[in-house]
């Protein structure tokens, strides 16, 4: 729960910055921007609690209606549904704690509604089992997303819908990416031991499973660019595009001009440069979100060529050189990473999905031109939904027709967040991801 550097503020005072987190997302707003705001010393400790609520938001809400139907003012219902979320088993406080905090920390705000959060409270703890059995048969509070994201996991999935919605609300592991030019996942484990006292293990030749998830300030060299946060199924965009370490796919050549769309925040973009020497061209339409690639880029100690513009718009952008390869990291729903951003699937609205599978197939079909012939093009999203995976690329080769595209047989297709028996049994599973790879005769 809270970290060591949050440990000595009051619980009451990270409840109250909990509650406003929980606020600020019901409107519309990113937990990322909104922890931003949140004071230094509280910040931990408040992303770890709305990490926890929002993981169980659809049964804190459900019992906040069967316990209090009529809602309470909207800073009092955040308040009360995040000592809810807190209270729902597993606990992570003794419950008569939680309780004296939750309404320490209503009463500096609305101080009428202290004895009604109390009763609350206290009536959810007398009747807990029975209220946490009943709820268990809505599917809302018993996995805790949105009815329309439960329905379609479960149409695109209906083998393993309710163990892939169990598994996002799952805490992550943190998985590292030693840079190439600078070390392997071997000597880096043993660095880790030996600077950092971490324990960690090598999972292939550059990624490395850390135990236990720890701040970046505490990983040897990852100010000088010697290791990148990275998730295991994100690794493996990369050497996909440039054939390194993939049967049937041959290399780029060095110097090969490469586009990577979509680019922000970087880490893609990156794992390119540190694998290969390429002319490589990092394209985003959000000058902001680009900078942060520039950033990237300065602590690895690799050079691209930053362009603050639309994929789609190509006249925007494009000098007319076409590209050996291209890496299309399309905006998608980002259904496949709610264990890291839990607040994606209450921002997420039914119709966000057919806006940003057109933009994916806006995108592919502006990009595909732009490919030499004998190039390849890796789309990729970071999404659960066949609708922005395989039914995309499928759409998008019966567009094009006859022989204009082949899709590469090495193409992972649906990654899932699932243990699989092609996995070693101490390996967590990655994120959620598509993969598509295809080829331009």
């Amino acid at each position: 729960m809270p970290s060591p550097s949050s440990a000595s503020l009051p619980l009451a005072r990270l409840l109250a910055h909990t509650a406003d987190a929980l606020a600020a997302v019901r409107g519309g707003r990113s937990l990322t921007d909104v922890l931003a705001a949140v004071p230094p010393e509280a910040r931990a400790g408040t992303q770890a609690l709305s990490f926890e609520t929002l993981r169980r938001l659809g049964a804190a809400q459900a019992v906040r209606a069967r316990l209090a139907p009529k809602a309470p003012p909207p800073e009092v219902d955040a308040l009360l549904t995040v000592a809810l979320a807190l209270l729902w088993p597993p606990e992570h406080y003794a419950p008569h704690v939680l309780v004296d905090e939750a309404v320490k920390a209503v009463r500096r705000r609305k101080p009428q509604a202290a004895g009604f959060v109390n009763a609350v409270l206290r009536r959810f703890g007398r009747e807990r089992d029975q209220l946490v059995a009943d709820l268990q048969r809505d599917p809302v509070a018993a996995f805790s997303h949105p009815a329309w994201w439960i329905e379609r996991v479960r149409q695109d999935w209906p083998e393993a819908w309710q163990p892939l919605l169990r598994a996002a609300n799952e805490r992550p592991p943190m998985t590292l990416r030693v840079n190439a030019r600078r070390g392997d996942a071997a000597g880096y484990v043993q660095r880790l031991a030996d600077e950092a006292g971490l324990a960690a293990r090598a999972i292939g030749p550059h990624a490395v499973l850390l135990e236990q998830p720890a701040p970046v300030t505490q990983l040897p060299g990852f100010a000088q660019g010697d290791v990148s946060v990275q998730d295991l199924s994100a690794q493996r965009a990369a050497p996909l595009l440039l054939g390194v370490g993939v049967p049937g796919i041959g290399p780029l050549p060095a110097g090969a001009r490469v586009l990577d769309a979509c680019a922000a925040p970087g880490g893609k973009t990156a794992h390119l440069l540190e694998l290969a020497d390429l002319e490589l061209t990092a394209l985003d339409a959000d000058p902001q979100r680009l900078q942060r690639v520039d950033e990237t880029l300065q602590r690895i100690g690799a050079k691209a060529t930053l362009k603050a513009a639309d994929g789609r718009r190509v006249a925007d952008w494009h000098d007319g050189t076409l590209f050996d390869a291209i890496l299309l990291d399309a905006p998608c729903s980002a259904s496949g990473v709610v264990r890291r951003h839990p607040d994606v699937r209450w921002l997420r609205r039914p119709t966000d999905i057919a806006a940003l599978v057109k933009t994916q197939a806006e995108l592919l079909d502006a990009l595909w031109p732009l490919l030499k012939p004998g190039g390849r093009l890796l789309y990729a999203t970071c999404s659960l939904f066949k609708a922005e995976g395989a039914l995309q690329v499928d759409a998008f080769l019966q567009r094009l027709g006859g022989s204009a595209a082949r899709l590469d047989p090495a193409s992972p297709g649906h990654l899932l967040p699932l243990a699989d028996n092609d996995s070693p049994a101490d390996v967590p599973p990655g994120d959620g991801f598509y993969y598509a790879l295809l080829h331009k005769p």
